[in-house]
């Protein structure tokens, strides 16, 4: 296929659609992650994740920030699916991409004055992403504010529970 892929190809290779996830096709919210509308969408995620995976992985070490990935890649699909539209259909890694910004973000409480620093360095960056999110058609809202959350709540998590061990650098 070249160019981008049409919604019926999306639809049958494992997109996430709400109706059909909560119709019992559970496996939607996770296969729907890992499909892309087009090479642009995939490079864009990609590149995302490269640059923000790479400071949260130094930052969280590399377990935890798996844990945070996956457990924000299943919340926003899990936010789509039950509060998005029934037949929106949802591709992408952003949901999972947002978490990780969650997860900077509390990092970024747990750190003290040099956290809020970061925080302040990155509120622009995001604040950009989330005016993309609301302004652009065909992104989808719940995905990366779902993630956005999971993200931040789970690194909060992993942060107070192993704050002898919490930062890896």
């Amino acid at each position: 296929m070249t160019g981008a892929a049409t919604t019926q190809d999306l639809v049958d290779a494992g997109a996430l659609v709400p109706a059909l996830a909560r119709q019992g096709e559970i496996w939607r919210l996770v296969t729907g992650a890992f499909l892309h509308g087009s090479l642009l969408h995939l490079a864009v995620n990609m590149y995302s994740l490269w640059v923000l995976g790479r400071f949260i992985e130094t930052i969280m070490g590399t377990p935890r920030m798996t844990v945070v990935y996956g457990i924000s890649l299943l919340g926003s699909s899990i936010a789509v699916a039950y509060l998005g539209g029934p037949f929106d259909v949802t591709v992408g890694a952003s949901g999972a991409i947002f978490g990780l910004f969650g997860a900077l973000f509390a990092a970024g409480l747990k750190l003290g004055a040099p956290g809020r620093r970061l925080v302040r360095a990155n509120l622009t960056v995001l604040a950009i992403n989330l005016v993309v999110t609301f302004t652009v058609p065909g992104i989808s809202r719940w995905g990366h504010v779902g993630g956005l959350a999971i993200g931040f709540a789970v690194a909060l998590m992993i942060f107070t529970r192993n704050s002898a061990d919490r930062l890896q650098a």
